[in-house]
């Protein structure tokens, strides 16, 4: 089949690639060629080819793998964490550990584009909304953000374009995160912004700046009457900001209440893991003002076409994919698996539930806070929650050392003060053990109960009224009745672990079952971000050979890990460009250009980095018109900075052109961004760094295998060549600038999953999935290319990992749309691929090599009997109105109907895989209506009532 033998591929490596040996010669039959090496010619320019080995070996099996990984944790070292500033320990609920965070059916959903077959996640997504709209008291959330320090840099960036003073300044409170600063930082000089750093209550001039941002409470655990300032901002024209800790807000008095414009924060700490920094749902809420401004996603609830309510993704048209270099945002996922996990803790837990993990914190707070006074310790903060600052009289090395002894870690700020935060994992004895590190001497008599209701927080701070008043939050108090809850919402919805969902440029390949296994276990879920270095010996371990296995992947010489999305990445990949630039004096180099065909977020990306973009057109193939390339290039003279071009294009072919692309670059003195989003038909077949590209993300959660989780987790590591690294993302507790995400390594605990991946599949296993990944997109492509224009090939008719199908002519000719065929595939169990990107009008497929031969086939079985139905239309048998191409996807309650007056008969209506063996998905809703959901926008969970009424 290929130069790689059966006897160099790993066990692993047959259990993740979907044909086999007699399915892959027959799918090569189909195609004309004798082996995978032929097809790989044909396909890959012989320009760019690396037959060189990776270096990895071959693949491990996977109790070896695991026994590898097991090793690594080890290394770990587990202290009592009482660090704080934004990393909790918490506990996860078991009934949610195992049924949600471990469930495929939750893990391996996709983004929920197509709602008719996302509601289960869907409504997870708005019962997250309206819990942060309560605890902050604001009308508006979003569907989560990254992590609390991206989300700030989202408020300012909100705040400057909703704010009615014109200054161009935007204030910091010093008492926020460190990270939170420094990603603040990054994002203000990338703007051309001046950023304020102080104190609020002395340092504001409020006439000065457009916003700021104010922590809730602040770092050193002051909790401060903000009212106040934020009356004082809002009098000046400029926008009110609060980053706020969503336990404390149960028991604090909500910034909406204060007068707050925004609020942001991050959700850990309802139920899931520090994880070395991630990943977490970080969250933000805004007035009803700037309700159609707020960056991310935005879960409401429209109707179907039987007129039912039905939750799906709102105001979609804001997105960064669409308004590409007049974005104001590049956010191109959220954390959904993480929301909803923080979700359903609060669903679990109910208000009061909550409200007593608060209390009991702020509790076990104040006898501390009591105890170290008793012994002479005074404190910064007067008010608090959670964290005590500490003045410790020039002991603090001693303490430390003692606490190092002990298996705990403190914060420290300087020989003078500590800092000290309990959480949901604190106890008694931990109150015991805090005061026995700062006074040994201290009798246990002094951590006798003194405390009073609520000791810590003024009057005036504290929560008044009632929160989490609907149903969902009252229901699930039984593990049973929570049990049935999670599967009821996973049943509504189809994910990987159902069906192939053929999405082109997302690669939704296999998320194996081993690969995952480590992300739970303790010695990496329970490790802060912060903690000192010789307890991370395990994470950095993994760290330093995940980043030269992607070295020698890439041909990259240096990566960081940091960025936790892949439009970080890119942001990442363009500010390092932007860096070396003006290292070397040539500040006018601030334009990017950017192909006609890229991603969204590439000119978003760029906008965001303070370059502007020229777009280059494409040619009737879909490669890059070099001509005009040329032309730009001139045009744009000493200005140029970058390129940001796709490979394989997004048009799904291999350009032969690539080597000239990036000389013609080069000449001119710019860099090249390789938007690493198809690297899975890259890896093991050629280098991006070596064929001339400079800064690539590597998006992990497609090519390596870390699952799309309905939206999220992701991650976006860059890689560089060796005269970019010096400008790779810095180290964001410092509160230097230059950091992109909260945490030194992003979402580190989900690195396990890449790691893992790549020993599994050793060097050939990484190569033939490269191989299988191009066959099964052109075994596609040939398949339907007798019913289905394909839009674009390469120079020898092949495809590369992907396919676009042309529908345009169907519409012009019939009426129906991409959307009618997408729909339809619903009925048949299928996700639908990617809908008119890069193209209107077109539909993108993807099938990775995890599908095998009868997965492939049953989707172009699917596929061919819609395009029957097309001629049905065109024939003039059917009117498209009449068709079940716009009835569908048929609902149960559509075909167990009384009366069934449609023009078509009812078993065509319900057909598809499964309806004679009963496995048969059935979609909970009929086609839902956006434009009635954008004009009527619901983003939290409506009154029962509301329901009622709809059904009428």
């Amino acid at each position: 089949m290929s130069n790689s033998s059966n006897a160099t591929l790993g066990a692993f490596v047959h259990r993740h690639i979907g044909p086999d040996e007699a399915e892959t010669a027959e799918m090569l039959k189909l195609l004309g060629v004798p082996d995978l090496d032929g097809l790989i010619e044909q396909t890959v320019p012989a320009s760019i080819r690396d037959r060189s080995s990776l270096g990895f070996g071959p693949g491990l099996d996977e109790t070896t793998c695991l026994e590898r990984l097991r090793e690594i944790a080890r290394r770990n070292k587990r202290f009592t964490s009482l660090i704080g500033q934004g990393y909790y320990g918490t506990k996860m609920p078991l009934v949610i550990l195992r049924n949600l965070m471990e469930s495929p059916a939750w893990y391996t959903a996709y983004t929920p584009y197509q709602p008719e077959i996302s509601q289960g996640r869907l409504e997870a997504l708005l019962n997250f909304q309206t819990l942060v709209c309560e605890l902050t008291g604001l009308d508006v959330a979003n569907a989560s953000l990254l992590d609390e320090a991206t989300a700030a840099a989202e408020a300012m960036a909100l705040a400057q374009r909703s704010a009615s003073s014109k200054a161009d300044s935007f204030f910091v409170d010093a008492d926020c995160f460190p990270q939170t600063i420094s990603v603040v930082k990054t994002r203000a000089e990338a703007l051309g912004w001046r950023l304020v750093i102080g104190d609020p209550e002395k340092d504001l001039a409020a006439a000065d700046v457009f916003g700021a941002l104010l922590q809730y409470p602040g770092a050193s655990g002051q909790v401060r009457d903000i009212k106040p300032v934020i009356a004082q901002l809002h009098e000046a024209g400029a926008i009110a900001a609060v980053a706020a800790d969503p336990l404390a807000l149960t028991l604090l008095a909500s910034p909406g209440s204060l007068g707050a414009d925004i609020v942001v924060g991050s959700m850990q700490r309802y139920g899931v893991p520090m994880g070395c920094g991630g990943p977490h749902a970080g969250y933000m809420a805004v007035r009803d003002t700037l309700k159609r401004s707020i960056p991310g996603r935005l879960v409401g609830v429209s109707q179907d076409s039987r007129g039912r309510p039905a939750y799906r993704l709102a105001l979609q048209t804001r997105e960064q994919h669409i308004r590409r270099e007049k974005a104001t945002s590049n956010i191109c996922t959220a954390q959904v698996l993480l929301a909803i996990i923080a979700s359903m803790y609060a669903v679990y837990h109910g208000p009061d539930g909550l409200r007593a993990i608060a209390q009991r914190i702020h509790d076990l707070t104040a006898r501390l806070a009591q105890a170290l006074a008793d012994q002479g310790f005074e404190r910064i903060n007067s008010a608090f929650f959670d964290t005590l600052t500490i003045q410790t009289g020039g002991q603090t090395s001693a303490i430390h050392e003692r606490a190092r002894a002990a298996g705990v870690n403190l914060r420290r700020i300087d020989e003078n003060t500590l800092g000290v935060s309990l959480d949901e994992t604190s106890s008694d004895e931990t109150v015991r053990l805090v005061l026995a590190i700062f006074a040994p001497a201290a009798t246990s008599s002094a951590t006798a109960d003194s405390r009073q209701a609520l000791a810590g927080i003024p009057a005036d701070q504290v929560r008044s009224g009632p929160f989490l008043e609907h149903p969902v939050f009252h229901r699930y108090r039984s593990e049973t009745e929570m049990l049935r809850y999670l599967r009821r919402l996973a049943d509504r919805d189809l994910a990987l672990d159902r069906t192939m969902i053929p999405l082109g440029s997302c690669t939704m390949k296999l998320n194996a079952t081993v690969e995952m296994i480590p992300v739970t276990w303790p010695e990496f879920g329970e490790i802060h971000p912060f903690a000192p270095e010789d307890q991370l010996a395990g994470y950095q371990l993994l760290f330093d050979d995940l980043e030269t296995r992607l070295c020698a992947i890439s041909g990259y010489d240096a990566v960081s890990l940091q960025p936790n999305s892949g439009a970080q990445g890119e942001y990442a990949g363009l500010l390092a460009i932007r860096a070396y630039h003006r290292s070397r004096g040539d500040i006018q180099r601030e334009v990017c250009l950017i192909p006609a065909s890229a991603h969204g977020t590439n000119p978003a990306s760029a906008q965001l980095a303070g370059m502007s973009v020229v777009v280059v057109a494409c040619d009737a193939t879909g490669n890059v018109d070099i001509t005009d390339l040329r032309a730009k290039i001139e045009q744009v003279g000493d200005r140029l900075a970058a390129i940001m071009i796709t490979y394989p294009s997004t048009h799904g072919v291999f350009e032969e052109s690539i080597r000239e692309i990036c000389d013609l670059t080069h000449a001119a003195g710019g860099q090249v961004y390789l938007d690493g989003a198809n690297l899975n038909a890259q890896v093991g077949l050629c280098r991006p760094g070596a064929y001339g590209a400079d800064v690539s993300h590597f998006n992990l959660h497609k090519t390596f295998c870390i699952p799309h989780g309905g939206g999220g987790p992701g991650m976006g590591p860059i890689g560089v060549r060796a005269h970019l690294a010096p400008f790779l993302p810095s180290a964001p507790q410092t509160g230097e600038i230059g950091a992109v995400s909260a945490a030194p390594y992003g979402s580190a605990s989900i690195l396990p999953i890449s790691y893992a991946y790549i020993l599994l599949m050793g060097d050939e296993g990484l190569k033939r999935a490269t191989e299988v990944a191009i066959l099964n997109a052109n075994y596609i492509a040939e398949r339907l290319a007798p019913h289905f224009p394909i839009l674009y090939r390469g120079d020898q008719g092949r495809v590369a990992h992907e396919c676009i199908l042309d529908l345009r002519p169907f519409k012009d000719a019939t009426g129906v749309t991409v959307d009618d065929v997408a729909k339809r595939l619903i009925d048949h169990g299928f996700h639908a691929p990617t809908m008119s990107f890069p193209v209107a009008g077109t539909l993108m497929i993807e099938p990775t090599e995890s599908e095998g031969q009868a997965e492939l086939d049953r989707f172009c079985d699917a596929m061919i009997a819609i395009r029957r139905e097309i001629a049905d239309v065109e024939q003039g048998r059917l009117v498209i109105e009449d068709s079940p191409l716009r009835h569908a996807p048929h609902t149960a309650d559509d075909v167990a109907a009384d009366v069934w007056n449609r023009a078509y008969p009812r078993a065509q209506g319900w057909l598809g895989f499964g309806a004679q063996t009963g496995s048969k998905y059935w979609p909970p809703v009929n086609r839902i209506d956006n434009v009635f959901g954008d004009r009527n926008l619901v983003c939290s969970c409506p009154p029962l009532e509301s329901y009622a009424q709809a059904a009428e």
